[in-house]
């Protein structure tokens, strides 16, 4: 049995002979020369009389001229069943083939041709200077490929794709299979490895006058001018060979690099310079028409007798453009959260009648994103004043816009005349129905002229700060909850002393919080200064401000408010008055309501027409309370520099309404009577129990 023609019908051996006669042609037709094993006709491979391919790997040019080089080996003789195939050595630099060492494993003859470029003495050798013997995996000696020192010497090693052998019997299936591997669109072994040999060929100057970037070389002290690539002169105009930098090279002295390029002369280590913007060029012949960026980098040269500067600059014009439309788009988006958020915040806040306030917000720095801080003063009536602050978790338009739903849901609420710990029991619900994903942090404070002190109620706020007329600081710790939005907690309220003279702060964490330091050493930081913060409002804010080192590339939103109880002397002192009247009850206390009113009214000079108006609503106030209150009752008149205000207050918790009476009824009518007179009305439960009913009016030329 001929063990040689039945292993060349094995379908794996022949996909692995064509596939090497393909790459063969392959190459052949690229080197302009066609194999000897092919027919010009059909293509298909010309046999010898033995049934094997070509023998000796002889080709033929494309003009019918026999190729140069040492003519091939003879051949050797065929394969028998029981000849076995050489063992291959050892390739340097090459993965061992688990079949390598398989010594009954024979070979399948194929024709193995080489171009007359591959087959000369000049290509480069093997590794280690010798050439491998013919080995490969499912392969066998044939008699175009047998060993043989004749054929072997003619061979040369080539760089090949994988593990495949680059010479000796696999020279011709390695890089077949590696060129079947590369695929379409990819440089294959052959051609990348004649790419690099020709570049290698180049010589420096027409490497650097190829590449597109700008390349100059300057050397000696004065870096007079050796070589100038076609780019720099396209961009900056031609430089005069010879000529030193300082004057042939006036662009590099308008970007400060003479300096830098002797620094690298002498010190022998490169430099980079980035994104130097270059003027546009007018005058030199396509030169750039507007303004380019370049990266400069000078790389030191030095040589036996002399040493040098290369200079590459790499065009990033179309990079610094792109950035400078990212951060001109970030910046119209935090324009637009900045208005938004400011937009969200009062636009100028309410003064009450016993309190003195005054704040401010400043957003983070260009670099960071707008926050959801804000601040609110709310006037409840009868001198009382609501003061919030909160702050948004979270950055952005998103943040602010959640900020401003919050802020209305508490201007809305706060009408409600309700305790601070129900305001946010109310709040706490509506942040989880706006946004689940965000949570907020508030204080909500209520300040009572006539009681002396500041009630508040914290959801995981940083805390009020309050400062006695004396310089004490005073910081409330306790009544707070957890943020709003996480649900689950009922928030308590607590009370504060802000006597006359007494400065209060609310803040949001961006005043105080540090990367660098705990939260409790900004708080303590804030006391220290607020202890020695005096003055108005508006200087205490910016005191503050300075002293905990917030300036305009601060890196966080800071919201403060700042309110005053002054204490009042001399003239200042006489528009402000109190006066109470305690009623049990029974048939005479509208009688004596009215005489009461009646005589304060007048011992405050006001006018008679406002003095009438004045009893006619204690009366009125009175009526409802006997009616529809339980003793005990107490009537509060009280003036400041704006208003007069009347208080009634019973131990009844029921709030009254006003409603339309029909022409029959007898009463009913007292609440639409106040409502008519007075500039404003309003009721509430107090703490104690029992309900608070009253009505303003203003004073004249207020």
């Amino acid at each position: 049995m001929n063990f040689t023609r039945w292993s060349a019908r094995l379908p794996g051996t022949q996909r692995r002979t064509a596939a090497a006669q393909a790459a063969i042609k392959a190459r052949a037709r690229s080197a302009g020369i066609s194999g000897s094993g092919t027919d010009e006709g059909d293509g298909t491979t010309r046999r010898g009389s033995d049934g094997s391919g070509a023998a000796g790997g002889e080709t033929e040019a494309a003009g019918g001229e026999p190729p140069a080089g040492p003519p091939a080996a003879p051949a050797a003789p065929p394969a028998t069943s029981d000849r076995r195939a050489t063992p291959a050595r050892p390739v340097p630099g090459r993965a061992p083939h688990p079949h390598d060492d398989d010594s009954d494993n024979p070979t399948v003859p194929a024709a193995r041709s080489r171009p007359p470029a591959e087959a000369d003495g000049g290509s480069p050798a093997a590794p280690g200077g010798e050439t491998a013997p013919d080995s490969a995996p499912d392969s066998a000696s044939s008699p175009a490929s047998g060993p043989g020192p004749d054929a072997a010497s003619t061979r040369e090693a080539r760089p090949t794709r994988g593990a495949a052998s680059p010479t000796g019997a696999g020279a011709g299936i390695g890089p077949a299979v590696a060129d079947l591997e590369a695929g379409p669109g990819t440089e294959s072994d052959e051609a990348g490895w004649q790419r690099r040999r020709a570049i290698d060929a180049l010589p420096v100057r027409a490497l650097l006058g190829e590449v597109p970037a700008l390349a100059a070389v300057v050397h000696g002290p004065e870096h007079r001018i050796a070589f100038v690539n076609d780019a720099y002169s396209r961009v900056f105009g031609p430089r005069p060979t010879g000529a030193a930098a300082r004057e042939a090279l006036p662009e590099l002295v308008e970007l400060g690099l003479l300096p830098l390029m002797d620094q690298v002369r002498r010190s022998g280590r490169p430099r980079t310079v980035k994104s130097r913007r270059v003027p546009p060029q007018q005058g030199v012949p396509g030169g750039r028409r507007r303004p380019g960026y370049y990266t400069f980098t000078c790389t030191p040269i030095s040589t036996s007798v002399d040493s040098g500067v290369l200079i590459f600059a790499a065009d990033v014009t179309d990079q610094v453009e792109a950035a400078e439309r990212l951060r001109a788009s970030e910046r119209r988006q935090r324009e637009a959260a900045v208005t938004l958020q400011r937009s969200l915040l009062p636009q100028e806040l309410e003064q009450p009648d016993d309190l003195r306030v005054a704040a401010t917000y400043q957003p983070g720095g260009t670099d960071a994103a707008v926050g959801g801080d804000w601040y609110d003063v709310i006037t409840l009536g009868a001198g009382r004043t609501a003061l919030v602050i909160g702050d948004v978790m979270g950055r952005g338009v998103r943040a602010a816009a959640v900020m401003g739903q919050l802020r209305t849901a508490v201007r809305a609420y706060a009408r409600l005349d309700l305790p601070p710990h129900e305001i946010l029991q109310l709040l706490d619900g509506l942040a989880a129905e706006i946004d689940a994903s965000q949570i907020a942090t508030c204080v909500y404070a209520v300040h009572d002229p006539n009681e002396g002190c500041l009630s508040y109620a914290s959801a995981g706020h940083v805390p009020i700060l309050v400062r006695d007329a004396d310089g004490t600081v005073l910081r409330a710790t306790e009544h707070t909850g957890p943020p709003l939005g996480t649900g689950g907690w009922l928030h308590t309220s607590g009370s504060l002393p802000l006597p006359e003279g007494a400065t209060a702060v609310l803040y949001t964490d961006g005043l105080i919080e540090r990367r660098d330091a705990d939260i409790d050493e900004g708080v303590a930081a804030l006391e220290h200064a607020f202890a020695g913060a005096t003055g108005s409002p508006d200087i205490v804010c910016d005191r503050l401000l300075r002293a905990l080192g917030i300036t305009e590339d601060h890196d966080d939103d800071v919201a403060l408010l700042v309110f005053q109880h002054p204490a009042r002397t001399g003239p200042d002192a006489e528009l402000f008055h109190n006066a109470a009247l305690d009623l049990l009850g029974g048939t005479e206390a509208a009688p004596r309501a009215r005489a009461f009113a009646s005589g304060v009214l007048a011992s405050w000079r006001f006018p008679t027409e406002l003095r009438d108006l004045g009893v006619l609503a204690a009366s009125e106030l009175v009526a409802n309370s006997l009616q529809h209150g339980t003793p005990p009752m107490r009537l509060l008149l009280r003036r400041t520099d704006r208003r007069l205000i009347i208080e009634v207050t019973d131990g009844d918790d029921h709030l009254p309404r006003r409603c339309r009476a029909e022409p029959a009824d007898e009463t009913g009518r007292g609440i639409s009577i106040i409502a008519a007179i007075a500039s404003a009305w309003g009721s509430r439960r107090t703490p104690g129990g029992g309900k608070s009913v009253w009505c303003e009016f203003a004073l004249p030329g207020t």
